[in-house]
Parts: C-alpha cells; sequence; structure tokens
C-alpha cells in the first residue's frame, strides 16, 4: 500500500497521529521502532542537523527534498514532511508538491510565512496576504498526482495579524482546498480549546519543548479535537544534551568507559537500521541455486 493511502487511513481512524520529529535515518527508524505510525520530518532539524544552520529558511527543497527521500527510503510508515513556504510562488509550489511526492513522502505542510521564514516559535514573523497564500494552496492541489497525498495548510498569523484574521485565513484555506490545517504557536489551552471548536477539518498540533504552546498530552489535544500532533524538536534537542554531556566527560576524564552501560551495542546500533534482516538477504543471495 502506498504511504500515501497509509495515511489517509490513519486520518480517517479514530485517535490521534503521533508523529515524532526525524531529522535522519537513524532517528527515523528508532521512532519507527517504538512504536509510533507516523514521523516527521522536521525542517529545524534537517537544517541543524544535516546542513549546519538555525532554522532561518537556509535549506533549499532540494536539500529538503532529498532528506525525505532518504527517510522514506527505511521507513515503513508514512512520513509527514515540512515544505516550508512551498520555497516561491504558485510555480515553485507546484515543483515543491511533485518532487515531495515522487520522494515518497505521505504529507506536506506549506505555510504563510513571508520568505525568508523564520521557526514559528522565534518572534518577528511576516506572514503573506491571505490572497496569495489561497492561490498557493490552490496550485499545490492541482500540482499533485495522488489523490491521497495529503496538503497540511499551517498559519503563522496569529502572531502577527491576531486571533480573527488566523480564524479567516483558515476558513479560507480549506476552501482553497487544504486537507488539514496547522495553527502555529497557539498560545494557551484554551487557544487550543478554540482552534479546535471553530475548525471542522483535521488539526495538527506542535509540540515544541521550550516554544510557545502548552504542553499538552496526546490524550488532552485528542479530546480538544486534534488529530495530528508533531514533536518536531524532542529527538534533535535531546541529543544536543546528551552528546554534549558525553563530549564534556570524555573531555575531562580522557574515556567513556564509566558510560557504556548508558549506551547501546554497536551490533545494537546496526539491528536499529537492519543489520539481521540485510545479512540474511546476502546469504540468500550467496546461497548456490
Amino acid at each position: 500500500m502506498r504511504a500515501t493511502t497509509k495515511f489517509r487511513q490513519l486520518l480517517n481512524q479514530p485517535g490521534i497521529i503521533q508523529a515524532p520529529g526525524a531529522y535522519d535515518c537513524l532517528t527515523a527508524k528508532i521512532i519507527e521502532g517504538a512504536g509510533f505510525p507516523a514521523v516527521y520530518m522536521t525542517g529545524a532539524g534537517t537544517s541543524v542537523a544535516q546542513l549546519g544552520y538555525p532554522d532561518l529558511a537556509l535549506a533549499t527543497m532540494t536539500e529538503m527534498v532529498d532528506n525525505a527521500a532518504s527517510l522514506t527510503e527505511v521507513l515503513d510508515v508514512p512520513l509527514i514532511a515540512d515544505a516550508d513556504t512551498g520555497y516561491g510562488g504558485v510555480l515553485n509550489v507546484r515543483r515543491t508538491v511533485r518532487h515531495y511526492e515522487r520522494a515518497g513522502v505521505a504529507a506536506i505542510h506549506i505555510e504563510d510565512q513571508e520568505s525568508p521564514k523564520r521557526c514559528g516559535h522565534l518572534d518577528d514573523k511576516k506572514v503573506i496576504s491571505t490572497d496569495d497564500m489561497t492561490q498557493k494552496i490552490r496550485a499545490a492541489v492541482d500540482a499533485r498526482t495522488d489523490d491521497d497525498f495529503t496538503i497540511i495548510v499551517r498559519t503563522d498569523s496569529i502572531a502577527v495579524t491576531g486571533w480573527d484574521d488566523a480564524m479567516h485565513r483558515c476558513e479560507e484555506y480549506v476552501k482553497a482546498g487544504a486537507d488539514a490545517l496547522f495553527v502555529e504557536a497557539l498560545r494557551t489551552p484554551e487557544e487550543v480549546e478554540k482552534a479546535a471548536q471553530n475548525l471542522d477539518v483535521p488539526l495538527l498540533y506542535n509540540f515544541v519543548e521550550t516554544g510557545k504552546s502548552p504542553l499538552l498530552t496526546a490524550s488532552e489535544l485528542e479530546n480538544f479535537g486534534f488529530k495530528i500532533v508533531i514533536y518536531p524538536a524532542s529527538a534533535l534537542l535531546s541529543v544536543t544534551h546528551v552528546v554534549g554531556q558525553v563530549m564534556a566527560q570524555l573531555k575531562a576524564r580522557g574515556t567513556t568507559s564509566h558510560l557504556v552501560e548508558d549506551m547501546v551495542s554497536l551490533e545494537d546500533c546496526f539491528e536499529t537500521m537492519g543489520l539481521s534482516s540485510m545479512l540474511a538477504e546476502d546469504a540468500r543471495f550467496a546461497s548456490p541455486v
């Protein structure tokens, strides 16, 4: 079954879809191995870990699609991918949709920030007009060749133009063809509940540790009426902290022997990426016919 169809089935089934954020193949496989039904390719994580930049719209469409293709190659669950602003105008958006489709991605989200954009939980964002964004959405919907390819539309307008404009934008974005909505940087549980009451389409919640939105549980979000929750920074922030600690102790002691119990074995690390199955495949082809 195509990843796009798997994701549509998840959208149509009861229960909230939890999709932790991956920035490389290892984090993607760890997330899948933990039993999550979908993985989210974080744009911030891709920019930081793959390219060496903060989340300031420095990653290109080609770089993002290349990373997405690497992730879909190793995953059996659907991948939701950050597609930023669509990387330009309506023609760029059309090209973006086609490239993400070919990369095997199940869903993307595009947003209404001005380019260059910035992380949705940073200050001083700017948004394009509602009309300009609806044109992008119509172009994205028209460009897809697989009707199950899900187009999630994000608005960053709450922090820029206020709540009423954000809700108006959401209504217009749904009319333009958005399959789901991503209202960025909701600030209180009351706003979370109010958004779900106002909007009658699948809603995505962005769970960002140290961000602007309340850190609600998946059950709480589901009770409010949200369908998807992504955790873009959980792995990235944890790895930054843990590796920083390990390197500090290695520098101080000249060894990590005292940390071995907190590490997986080399074989277990390889097993995360399919060591046994690959060796079995190799042996099968090496056997005489």
